[in-house]
């Protein structure tokens, strides 16, 4: 190797290196600007998800509030209660159902109390309130804001509605909840953090929230109701200062259809762009690693110019294949990710238990188990993949139920894999759920053959069960997730109940 004189070695030491950490802050500008854009929208998908959630339940308070107010006009406008009483007469039996949480007043125009479902009620007027006077101004139904109960200084919030005698307004019927009826929502939310989740009426003020603040507030000069509403229904925005405690939270809103109300669901955005900061703090490391090695190098390569070719050519080698590594860890954490995420989101629903998404998780975990073992960093042995999840179900459900293998030797790719093992988990597990009435009696094929075009392969799995109509079948999460992972293997299938269960599917595996 030729020997370079040391001044020109030394420009060339200096040129190498400026290059090199110009292309090195080049990549970890651009990875530092992806990375904070996938988090953001992460955490925005995250947010618009909760909104959605705590806009359903708004909906269904508003219909409860419009309901029990409705009944109770009704109750009054037809006589069965008499407006001309003595002392306020009970009415929980006639209104049986409502939450314990829950108070409903029926309240002559002059603000006397004439009917209760409320044991401690005490004499109060509330003629002052907006509620009262909106109705005895014309209005038919009113939905007060944040209210502080002057009965127990509880938070609460009201829907009223006006009643009439011989068309003159003769009262006010009121349902009184409180505002703790919030806390369930935001512990099925679960942002983590300091998150919360709110009720805003469309004018602006503020109905319920959870956590409680400690006053009303009127948001129509906020940024949420100057701008982001007037564009568009729903969406997220990040909010730098929260007007009721000055946390910035990045803030999923929705206006719900058919109400006076705007859900909102608020998350810590400081803990949801921690996962950011600390793969910034693991690049600020891995740079500074880099800036002491490539010193050293810069010092050996000045001392030892005849080994630095080499020496240059090995770490070209290194990067080259830590680039490729990274590159393929970040693409495979993501898809999984994003998978893990749905199924976290499909199981918010009411109804789902957490075994079904530990198994499917177990399931996407059995793909990375064989790649880890095998090094099979391009494609999988399809049927050891389908033989190991098949096993996991079986060993959380099966009982006696006995499974027969007839699975061809092919390879599913690993972008392919984790669909195929999360397929194989859906329709496993329903035939060990809902096709045999005694287990020890099941029986179940699995089998595996190249389809009738070379790229696509076919799947089939039976069992001895009970059967079923599949046009009478409802679809649940479990369906969804079947069809959103044949969408990822480009397939198709048929379902025969008609003698035990068979289902048949073409897919593409590689």
């Amino acid at each position: 190797m030729e020997r370079y004189a040391p001044g020109k070695a030394q420009k060339f030491v200096v040129m190498a290196i400026v290059v090199a950490w110009a292309g090195f802050i080049a990549l970890a500008s651009s990875w530092a600007f992806q990375s904070y854009h996938a988090t953001v929208k992460a955490a925005e998908d995250r947010v618009s998800t909760s909104s959605l959630v705590v806009a359903t339940h708004a909906k269904w308070i508003y219909e409860f509030g419009a309901q029990a107010t409705g009944r109770l006009v009704d109750l009054v406008e037809s006589g069965r209660a008499p407006l001309r009483v003595g002392a306020v007469q009970d009415i929980r039996g006639t209104l049986q159902g409502l939450p314990g949480t829950v108070q409903a007043y029926v309240v002559a125009a002059d603000g006397k109390t004439l009917y209760s479902t409320d044991p401690n009620l005490k004499p109060i007027d509330i003629r002052d309130r907006e509620y009262f006077k909106a109705l005895a101004a014309g209005r038919e139904d009113y939905v007060s804001s944040l209210l502080i109960s002057r009965l127990d200084g509880d938070q609460i919030f009201v829907f009223s509605r006006r009643f009439e005698e011989g068309g003159v307004f003769a009262g006010v019927v009121t349902v009184s909840l409180s505002t703790e009826l919030m806390k369930p929502i935001w512990e099925a939310v679960n942002l983590g953090g300091n998150f919360a989740v709110s009720f805003i009426r469309e004018d602006g003020q503020l109905v319920a929230r959870y956590p409680k603040p400690k006053a009303g507030l009127d948001m129509s000069d906020y940024v949420l109701f100057t701008d982001y509403l007037k564009n568009a229904p729903t969406g997220t925005y990040i909010a730098e200062a929260s007007p009721l405690d000055g946390v910035k939270r990045i803030v999923g809103y929705r206006q719900v259809e058919g109400t006076p109300f705007v859900a909102l669901a608020a998350a810590d955005l400081g803990l949801l762009m921690r996962p950011f900061w600390h793969n910034i703090a693991i690049l600020s490391v891995v740079t500074a690693l880099a800036c002491l090695g490539s010193f050293g190098a810069a010092l050996r390569i000045r001392s030892l110019l005849r080994i630095q070719d080499a020496q240059a050519a090995a770490l070209q080698t290194a990067l080259d294949k830590n680039e490729l590594l990274l590159r393929e860890i970040h693409h495979r954490v993501k898809n999984n990710l994003q998978s893990v995420m749905s199924l976290i989101r499909v199981h918010l629903k009411p109804g789902e238990q957490s075994q079904a998404l530990t198994d499917r998780i177990k399931a996407m975990v059995a793909v990375h188990e064989l790649i880890y073992q095998h090094d099979a960093y391009a494609a999988l042995d399809a049927a050891q993949l389908i033989r190991r999840v098949a096993e996991n179900v079986i060993g959380a459900y099966g009982g006696g139920v006995h499974v027969d293998f007839d699975l061809a030797p092919s390879s599913v790719s690993n972008d392919r894999a984790t669909a195929l093992a999360l397929l194989i988990n859906e329709v496993v597990s329903n035939s060990l759920k809902y096709a045999f009435e005694t287990p020890a009696s099941g029986r179940i094929e699995i089998s595996l053959r190249k389809g009738e075009t070379d790229d696509m392969s076919t799947l089939k799995i039976s069992d001895n069960g009970i059967g079923f109509d599949p046009a009478t079948a409802v679809k649940g999460t479990g369906t969804k997730l079947m069809e959103g992972s044949l969408r990822q293997l480009d397939g198709s299938y048929t379902l025969d109940g008609s003698d035990g269960t068979c289902f048949t599917a073409q897919l593409k595996l590689l």
